[in-house]
């Protein structure tokens, strides 16, 4: 199983290497079309690897999909899954929670167009802003997969409380107004702050300069960077308590996790010039939010919602906020 987690993560690795040193190498604002055809190469490679993942859990390759004592697991009916019907759920599964984790990041994009509008980062450098970033949230999120996976290990009631945390972020998300955020008062800057001078310019792509007088310095795009990580730390509480509802198999909860993340960047410049557009997403959100949550609350019941359904669900709820906000678009404020 070990052998899939370090292949895994130096197939990521190379993908981010080919995209900052090959296809990205120089500084260049992407335009909508660029970034609408990566966005659909990140999803055509998360598509593709669930096609891996089903013949990895069919055959079970180095032991992967395999309980603890060496055997196939158990379905509801309390049988062990035959191959071909363990390859169809761990590919289900991963297709799900890629989606749930894909659709929570949208709200992710709007608070990262706020920081790079705020700070005053030109388009041509916040890929590299973003690039970083990336590489900040798989370490922080393989951390919190792993601290998950070893509560829901050990403390089955962790699902319910889960599950209670997700309803009450929906509730709290369909009542409050739009986020806002205010980068000069946060306390990560204000810590940053007090060991680094931050430099009056953007120095090109730099995250580091030097002043006048010689001492070293942060540049605004190292700030955004450093908010961004933090942002995307905060959305991971929401979005990693929900794949649980999926699955508790962390590789297939790490790796949809971390596709959702490779996708994010390429979407946001496909959506960052038509935000606004999309104003009732929200609302899906809450849905999916909302969803998930029960999902895991029912089971107590011994009510078991399957991946398929799932998946219907959220797809549908994702549709109709994009077509409803198509349909009724913002009203706009006359000066």
């Amino acid at each position: 199983m070990m052998i899939f987690w370090i292949g895994f993560l130096a197939f990521i690795g190379c993908l981010l290497a080919l995209d900052l040193g090959v296809f990205h190498k120089t500084d260049e604002e992407p335009d909508t079309k660029s970034a609408l055809r990566w966005t659909l190469v990140w999803v055509l490679v998360a598509l593709a690897f669930s096609g891996f993942i089903y013949g990895a859990y069919s055959h079970h390759w180095f032991g992967i999909g395999l309980g603890p004592n060496g055997l196939p697991p158990l379905g509801l009916n309390g049988l062990p899954l035959d191959p071909a019907t363990a390859g169809k759920t761990a590919a289900m599964d991963f297709i799900t929670g890629y989606l749930i984790e894909y659709s929570l990041s949208l709200d992710n994009i709007f608070v990262i167009a706020m920081i790079f509008t705020f700070f005053k980062i030109p388009g041509k450098y916040q890929h590299r802003a973003l690039f970083w970033g990336i590489i900040g949230a798989i370490v922080l999120r393989g951390a919190l997969i792993l601290a998950g996976t070893a509560l829901v290990s050990r403390f089955e009631w962790v699902l319910y409380l889960f599950g209670f945390f997700l309803v009450f972020t929906a509730i709290k998300m369909l009542f409050k107004g739009d986020e806002e955020i205010d980068p000069e008062h946060s306390w990560i800057v204000k810590g940053v702050r007090k060991f680094y001078p931050v430099s009056p310019v953007l120095v090109n792509n730099h995250f580091f300069t030097k002043l006048p007088d010689g001492r070293k310095a942060v540049t605004r795009l190292f700030l955004a960077l450093v908010l961004i990580e933090n942002t995307d730390l905060i959305f991971a509480l929401d979005s990693i308590p929900a794949i649980f509802a999926v699955t508790k198999d962390p590789f297939i909860v790490f790796t949809s996790n971390i596709f959702a993340i490779l996708g994010l960047r390429s979407l946001f410049f496909a959506l960052s010039a038509m935000l606004n557009k999309f104003h009732l997403l929200k609302y899906s959100i809450v849905a999916v939010l909302g969803f998930v949550g029960v999902k895991m609350l029912v089971v107590y019941f011994e009510i078991h919602i399957s991946s398929p359904i799932s998946l219907t669900v959220i797809v549908t709820s994702l549709t109709l906020g994009v077509v409803a906000s198509l349909a009724f678009p913002p009203k706009t404020t006359s000066p």
